[in-house]
């Protein structure tokens, strides 16, 4: 197995969809605005956060089941800037839509500049023939609200290749997120 490198991810992206929208260079500007940066990297991608999110809430003093998630847990709220209440968190989605090869493991890694403030971005790995926009987890781990930047840097994605294919893809055993779209809550 092998870490692939930003030429490897320009082909790919190129050649078969790997990444749409695509940006070949990392963006860290947008004309005197700084972002925190997203695109191509050294041995990755950096994704951007779209604008759309569910917030956490206890409003209604659920149980969080994962087999039996209540929507009323969260709010949803559309715009740039995402503010995640304290001890909470948040999902959205990808601006960009996946096509993982069937010989590609992916894994997603939260950006230095929201670990440092104590958020921490959870992705489970892309598995192999996978393919949709990425539902990401923030968790604000402070006493205090925290930001989140829709259109800008908020994760880096590491691609993994096989030397093999492997024998069952995640398009072969119908996987249950396969080509989602929004921000997908827990399906059983």
């Amino acid at each position: 197995m092998s870490i692939k490198s930003d030429k490897w991810i320009r082909r790919m992206a190129e050649e078969s969809g790997l990444i749409e929208p695509f940006s070949a260079e990392q963006v860290k500007h947008n004309g005197s605005d700084r972002l925190i940066s997203y695109g191509t990297s050294s041995y990755g991608y950096d994704v951007r956060c779209a604008d759309e999110f569910k917030i956490f809430t206890n409003i209604n003093s659920s149980v969080v089941d994962p087999k039996a998630f209540d929507e009323k847990s969260f709010v949803n709220f559309k715009g740039d800037i995402c503010i995640i209440p304290p001890n909470s968190f948040a999902l959205a989605r990808t601006v960009e839509y996946f096509r993982i090869p069937r010989n590609v493991l992916t894994i997603c890694l939260g950006k230095s500049t929201y670990a440092r403030c104590g958020i921490i971005v959870n992705v489970t790995p892309l598995e192999p023939e996978w393919e949709g926009h990425v539902t990401l987890e923030f968790s604000n781990t402070t006493p205090l609200p925290a930001k989140i930047y829709a259109n800008e840097g908020i994760a880096q994605m590491i691609f993994l290749e096989s030397d093999e294919v492997c024998k069952v893809s995640y398009k072969d055993r119908g996987g249950k997120y396969q080509g989602q779209t929004g921000v997908t809550l827990p399906k059983t």
